[in-house]
């Protein structure tokens, strides 16, 4: 079912991302060029840089946004990291989801409070983040890696972002095709080399409306994603983009696109499960010319093919 029934409020998650600051709480504090030094909250413990220390004591009940000033008279702001910072800075065995695609994944493929959703592999766990967040403790994500290293990492950064073990969250060991127990859910997400190896796996978990969003790296691969399924029969036309993010320069009257850019990271694939039994309609545009080259004739008849 799509809608989660009423139930016991979850146990919330230890982490509480506003308030004045906590012990264990994890801070970034920033110097005056920009540079980001991450903490994590102590009594009685000191941050050291070559510019001087600052006592975590200090920092303890102050709010965010506070300014503190290192023996070295270097000043530093504090604040807690956004979950878009936590993200590019976590440990990581596979490389993380960035958050312009991960933004894209939970907006495109409409992740709500109490979805029920299927991720495939964890990775370092940056998407699995994101997800927890846009479910709820009322919903529920199903993560499945299939390298035991990457799923120890990912459990490991879940846990610290989020202040220990989510109640939404469940991490398998094992590969989505052979380990995938869940049926009614709302959402799958793909985060894999070969996501048309598990169409099948996923037209049965889902339900009818419910979107799979496929993340690969390459052209080949958004290709044969589209391609697979397009042909099986449980799925709507897909829907392919990539986002691209170029920040600006803004001072006074010098306003200017920056020198860097994110550029590409990945490709994205949408596709809506159709009901059971329904014969998704002919496509009616026309292709492009080539796109799907005919058959090699042989113009000798001689040699049997024509």
């Amino acid at each position: 079912m799509s809608e989660p029934q009423p139930t016991e409020p979850a146990p919330s998650t230890g982490r509480i991302p506003h308030g004045p600051f906590r012990p264990g709480d994890q801070v970034q504090l920033t110097d005056p060029k920009g540079r980001i030094n991450t903490i994590t909250l102590q009594p009685g413990k000191l941050y050291h840089s070559h510019k001087g220390s600052v006592p975590h004591d200090d920092i303890i009940g102050s709010p965010e946004g506070t300014v503190y000033r290192s023996t070295g008279g270097v000043e530093y702001l504090a604040f807690r990291p956004l979950l878009a910072d936590f993200a590019v800075r976590m440990p990581r065995g596979a490389a993380v989801v960035y958050p312009k695609d991960a933004a894209q994944i939970v907006a495109m493929a409409d992740i709500f409070p109490g979805a029920r959703v299927i991720e495939a592999g964890a990775g370092s766990g940056a998407l699995s983040c994101f997800l927890l967040r846009a479910v709820g403790e009322h919903g529920l994500v199903s993560s499945y890696e299939r390298r035991p290293d990457f799923a120890d990492i990912a459990r490991a950064n879940v846990e610290k972002f989020f202040g220990g073990p989510h109640p939404s969250w469940r991490l398998t060991v094992g590969s989505l095709e052979d380990a995938l127990t869940e049926t009614e859910a709302d959402r799958v997400v793909l985060d894999m080399l070969a996501p048309w190896e598990t169409l099948d796996a996923v037209a049965k978990a889902l339900i009818p409306g419910g979107m799979v969003c496929a993340y690969i790296a390459t052209t080949t691969q958004m290709s044969r994603v589209v391609e697979d399924l397009r042909n099986h029969g449980a799925f709507a036309e897909p829907y392919a983009f990539e986002t691209l993010l170029r920040t600006w320069h803004v001072d006074g009257l010098a306003v200017r696109p920056d020198h860097r850019m994110v550029g590409h990271t990945g490709f994205l694939v949408t596709a809506r499960r159709l009901a059971d039994g329904v014969t998704p309609p002919v496509r009616r545009r026309r292709p492009a010319k080539g796109a799907h080259p005919a058959p090699a004739t042989d113009p000798n008849p001689a040699n049997g093919l024509q």
